[in-house]
């Protein structure tokens, strides 16, 4: 199994309404500081519908950037029950999935 796919397998267990960081989820798959190879996998999701990854957000509790627009992301977020204002997860700490 390849990196894309561990990481994709990985976000399978993020359920909906909840949401995970770009760190977090490095770190669950064994990067260390391996944010931004986690941001260029999720950018090349060619399973968008099947793998959330509108679920992954910045440690700050931002939405930080999708592939098909952050209007796009943050309507999904949003029609799963996500509070956002002003490009922030509202309750961001009660939403985050810990793996």
């Amino acid at each position: 199994m390849n990196l894309e796919q561990k990481v994709y397998k990985k976000l399978l267990n993020v359920p909906k309404g909840q949401i995970t960081t770009y760190g977090d989820l490095a770190k669950a798959v064994g990067l260390k500081n391996g944010q931004r190879i986690i941001g260029k996998i999720m950018k090349n999701n060619p399973y968008p519908v099947l793998v959330p990854c509108h679920r992954v957000v910045m440690s700050t509790g931002k939405i930080g950037g999708y592939a098909y627009g952050k209007h796009v992301k943050m309507k999904m977020l949003v029609d799963e029950g996500i509070k956002i204002t002003n490009d922030k997860i509202e309750s961001f700490d009660k939403k985050l999935f810990r793996f």
